[in-house]
């Protein structure tokens, strides 16, 4: 048990743990901060789940992807936001079985985003280089048993992860309200591997082809156009859609090493570190992404803004909104 502050259960002084220690200033704000950022992650990503299931001009296989991905990221900050708070900031109530449980469930849905993500490049990259079989390659059957296909994946590959912690929920807990995420160092790795080193590969293949392709088509449409009139015009449009391919790519990539890197890094460095208070911000950090992701993935789409303002002002309340033109 750690020394300072009131013990967890007053009746079982025996095996009881302590509750954290902090000033009631920091421990106030720490908690409106984390929950704020809780309720702003389920709030875009409920506006994106609305927009696409509501508004029928929106069903695409793209949009089948972003849903997905809006639907793992509200389940984080629905259940796994929260939930870490609870673990590290205060004390575990909820007992043992539903502390493997909850990190199960934080397996599945951060290995599904990131798998979503992979898939969202993939049809990125298809939709850039190979334009005229696109329609024809990915339809939007396919990227639903793609969708299921990543969700089973990780619900399988979770429960190898966490098997041990489920057949025995209290083996890694010493007292009575602790929840501790413990992985082995040959778990560690092979999930650093298959959550991140794999993924992180697979999208800047990607995406720097596309960029590559992406360049070059501009490039190729300026010189076609320069041979024909409106040679300044097109030149200064073709510059903005590079810097603009560039920074969305920029973006992507920085957003999604920003929030994951520092969580693996730790977690390498072993379950101790990863439970203690930096291990909590790297986590959270790591959670943080499905906040950021509404705003990377959906908010440079147009489309969206004119979806949530139809959202927010009750408009699909309204017969026949859902045939509303929203592109």
């Amino acid at each position: 048990m750690e020394d300072g502050g009131e013990l967890c259960f007053p009746l079982h002084m025996n095996t009881s743990c302590r509750r954290p220690s902090s000033s009631w200033p920091e421990g106030v704000l720490v908690h409106v901060l984390l929950y704020s950022v809780s309720v702003l992650t389920v709030a875009l990503n409920l506006l994106v789940i609305i927009s696409i299931s509501h508004f029928r001009q929106l069903h695409s296989p793209t949009n089948i992807l972003l849903l997905s991905l809006a639907v793992s990221d509200l389940l984080v900050g629905l259940l796994l936001m929260p939930g870490e708070v609870l673990r590290k900031w205060s004390c575990w109530f909820l007992g043992d079985l539903l502390c493997s449980l909850y990190n199960y469930v934080s397996f599945i849905v951060t290995s599904t985003s990131v798998g979503d993500m992979v898939l969202i490049s993939v049809d990125r990259y298809v939709a850039v280089c190979d334009p005229l079989r696109y329609g024809s390659r990915v339809t939007e059957g396919r990227v639903k048993v793609c969708v299921c296909a990543c969700w089973l994946f990780s619900v399988f590959y979770s429960s190898l992860l966490v098997k041990d912690e489920l057949l025995r929920p209290d083996r890694f807990n010493s007292c009575l309200g602790e929840c501790l995420i413990v992985i082995g160092y040959v778990a560690g790795v092979v999930d650093l591997v298959v959550t991140f080193v794999v993924p992180i590969t697979v999208i800047l293949v990607l995406y720097t082809r596309v960029f590559v392709v992406a360049v070059a088509q501009a490039r190729a449409m300026r010189c076609h156009v320069t041979a024909v009139t409106l040679q300044l015009h097109v030149s200064v449009s073709s510059r903005r859609s590079e810097l603009k391919a560039a920074r969305t790519l920029g973006v992507l990539v920085l957003v999604f090493l920003s929030c994951f890197c520092p969580y693996y890094g730790v977690a390498l460095a072993g379950e101790q570190l990863l439970n203690s208070s930096s291990g909590f911000f790297v986590l959270f950090l790591f959670y943080f992404n499905s906040c950021l992701n509404p705003l990377v993935y959906a908010l440079f789409y147009p489309w969206f803004r004119k979806a949530a303002t139809l959202i927010l002002n009750l408009q699909i309340l309204q017969p026949g909104s859902c045939q509303a033109h929203v592109l």
